[in-house]
């Protein structure tokens, strides 16, 4: 009987979520990500992918694209979190075992659906959808085939806001066409031995001998592919571990000489990290830096920050605290940068801009010795700042609560003046108050609260205390 696996996938998830608990936001270009443009985009709308933004693309990349229409609002991975979960716990209780893939997407194999016509797998999948839209008030897309390279594959297909139902005898239609990489398992080296076989698209893969692909790729891995690129994918659906950590690493062909190809090297593993870290929906405690030499020790450092966060700035810096360079080690051939102590609470600190210096590295000098791993947080600094200044150093984008006016969040401050916008998911667009910087009826809110899901957190034990 025909099986029939399908891919959700939450429609541009963090600036949904924004748009959803801030209605001004609503049909605006709005980048998630540090509003002092550093760092790189955590999410996108589709008002601002419409002018070339997208995820993981450099701030201030993004914000020249889009111009002076572009609104950069301040991650909140707490509603992020709580929203995910009310959209699994939806998904779960119709489809049954959910395989997670992060915060905003995952794999389900409904027994209800074994043997299903497409038109009756694209009704159930409208019909989820429809729940998940009526109760969160967020969009998904949602793709389905024979298996989950295919599901994967059609949700990208059904984006925005649609189902893509992929029956088995139009499978090839949609497969062969598309680039080799698209295929689960095809990076950069396996593509380029395909491409040395004139291999380019999924078609190209297909039409190729057993034999052919053995030889090539390996009997493991090339089996493995070129199966999904005929159309075979049996994987089970299944609940994933958690990830304990998160890293990319690259081994040079040439060894690295200067400090300058260390320094490209690191920045180019902590932005591959972070993509990851993003997708992954949790924030870090801490980096940690690995280094291959030439004669291939192994060096790895490490350093635990007082909170977790997902911040690129203050992670990228805190890898250059950790780094060692060629005047020191000698010849260095990999250079992998990971996150580990992953939390999905974060922590906003008054002066974030402390962790995010780049600090000059220890001399070769350094009590660091090869092979041994630091991971105390003796180094960091911590500023205690009187109450009165807390309380006056309002960001753009915090949530904020007044007595007489409920829940907003900051538009801007300065010159001792701080406006605020009153909204939040139930409303329609707010109006903007302005109040004095030490206004004492002005207080910080929990985030949670612009959802309005009060009866919902109540039920299933939720709050934003671990915040």
């Amino acid at each position: 009987m025909q099986r029939w696996v399908l891919h959700i996938d939450m429609d541009a998830f963090f600036a949904s979520c924004e748009q959803l608990t801030r209605p001004t936001l609503r049909g605006r270009p709005v980048l998630v990500g540090g509003v002092s443009g550093r760092g790189v985009v955590a999410g996108a709308s589709y008002e601002a992918r419409k002018f070339g933004a997208r995820s993981a693309m450099p701030m201030h990349q993004a914000k020249a694209r889009v111009g002076f229409g572009a609104v950069v609002v301040t991650p909140r991975h707490i509603v992020y979190s709580a929203a995910s979960r009310r959209v699994f716990q939806i998904v779960e209780k119709r489809a049954g075992i959910v395989e997670r893939l992060s915060i905003d997407e995952g794999f389900m194999e409904p027994e209800a659906l074994v043997g299903a016509t497409s038109e009756e797998v694209k009704q159930w999948a409208e019909e989820l959808r429809a729940e998940i839209k009526e109760v969160t008030g967020l969009p998904s897309s949602v793709g389905a085939g024979s298996g989950k390279q295919i599901a994967k594959i059609g949700s990208g297909e059904a984006k925005p806001d649609g189902v893509f139902v992929v029956p088995v005898d139009k499978q090839h239609d949609l497969l062969d066409p598309l680039p080799v990489g698209a295929l689960w398992g095809v990076g950069p080296v396996t593509g380029s031995k395909l491409a040395s076989m004139g291999v380019e698209t999924i078609g190209d893969l297909a039409a190729l001998t057993q034999k052919e692909v053995e030889i090539s790729l390996g009997a493991t891995i090339g089996i493995s592919l070129w199966n999904l690129a005929r159309g075979i994918d049996d994987r089970p659906v299944e609940p994933r571990a958690e990830a304990k950590q998160i890293s990319q690493e690259h081994t040079y062909e040439k060894d690295l000489l200067t400090r300058k190809q260390v320094d490209a090297a690191i920045i180019r593993s902590a932005e591959g990290a972070h993509r990851r870290l993003l997708k992954d929906g949790r924030g870090a405690r801490t980096v940690s830096v690995k280094l291959r030499m030439a004669d291939f020790r192994i060096e790895s450092r490490s350093y635990t920050l007082s909170y977790a966060t997902d911040d690129y700035a203050t992670l990228e810096a805190t890898a250059f605290r950790l780094a060692r360079y060629p005047g020191e080690v000698g010849p260095i051939r990999l250079v992998g940068v990971s996150f580990s102590g992953l939390e999905e609470s974060r922590q906003d600190i008054l002066f974030p801009e402390l962790d995010q210096q780049i600090v000059v590295p220890p001399a070769p000098d350094t009590d660091y010795e090869v092979g041994v791993q630091s991971s105390s947080s003796s180094e960091s600094t911590q500023v205690e700042a009187p109450q009165d200044v807390a309380l006056s150093m309002w960001r753009a984008t915090q949530d904020v609560y007044h007595p007489e006016y409920g829940h907003g969040w900051v538009q801007g401050a300065g010159h001792g003046v701080v406006s605020v916008r009153f909204e939040t998911r139930s409303t329609t667009k707010g109006r903007t108050k302005s109040f004095s910087m030490d206004d004492p009826d002005l207080t910080p809110a929990d985030p949670l609260d612009s959802l309005d899901w009060a009866d919902w957190f109540a039920e299933n034990g939720e709050t934003g205390d671990d915040e």
